[in-house]
């Protein structure tokens, strides 16, 4: 199998069945988040313990890339510190633009690399972590 295909298959299987979709009850913060050029968008609802998120879901429509990277996000991000999180955003956001350089394990992830080489899919697979950026600092404040 080649690997162009085994990544296909991965991005569908998020697609067609996606985890921690669904709401939290009582979430830390619940935010919206909107890809205005293809009209993808998300909710997530996250639960926090101020240090960490111990929990997340996601509510969403859109393109198959959009929903697995928002599927694949929330199995990555689940009991990790808050601040390992805003580093894990910003490593992801570096391979979508070909610029990764860390030694974070991207793990599954690393599928969404393939994205980079359309241009206009990049969105698409930046929604969930753009819209996790600005949670995140909807919380900080």
């Amino acid at each position: 199998m080649s690997l162009d295909l085994l990544y296909r298959e991965v991005i569908l299987d998020h697609y067609k069945n996606p985890r921690n979709r669904g709401e939290l009850e009582s979430p830390t913060i619940k935010f919206d988040g909107h890809n205005p050029l293809c009209g993808d968008v998300v909710t997530l609802h996250l639960k926090t313990d101020g240090e960490k998120i111990t929990d997340v879901k996601f509510q969403g429509d859109g393109c198959s890339i959009s929903q697995a990277s928002i599927s694949m996000m929330t199995e990555k991000i689940k009991g990790l510190a808050t601040s390992e999180v805003k580093e894990l955003i910003e490593n992801f956001r570096a391979m979508m633009k070909g610029e990764e350089d860390s030694e974070i394990d991207m793990g599954e992830l690393e599928v969404l690399q393939g994205v980079k080489q359309f241009p206009a899919r990049i969105k698409c697979a930046l929604l969930g972590w753009d819209t996790l950026k600005q949670s995140l600092a909807k919380l900080d404040e």
